[in-house]
């Protein structure tokens, strides 16, 4: 049995949040900030709901090193 994803609660919240708010990003930032502190707990890979943050930081790292 696969392992349980440990932000799926987070994840979920956000897209509750979205539907309430007619997927207003800015109405969920709350929800989207408490799953940024849910994958920073977990090792990269761990949690599959976190791989867009993870990747987003990726990038992040990429643009930092290219413009230096």
């Amino acid at each position: 049995m696969p392992q349980k994803d440990p932000c799926q609660k987070q994840a979920c919240e956000i897209q509750k949040c979205l539907q309430a708010n007619n997927y207003m990003e800015s109405k969920c930032q709350a929800a989207i900030q408490e799953l940024r502190k849910c994958c920073a707990r977990y090792p990269k890979g761990r949690s599959p709901v976190c791989s867009g943050f993870e990747k987003e930081e990726e990038e992040k790292l990429a643009l930092k090193s290219a413009s230096k």
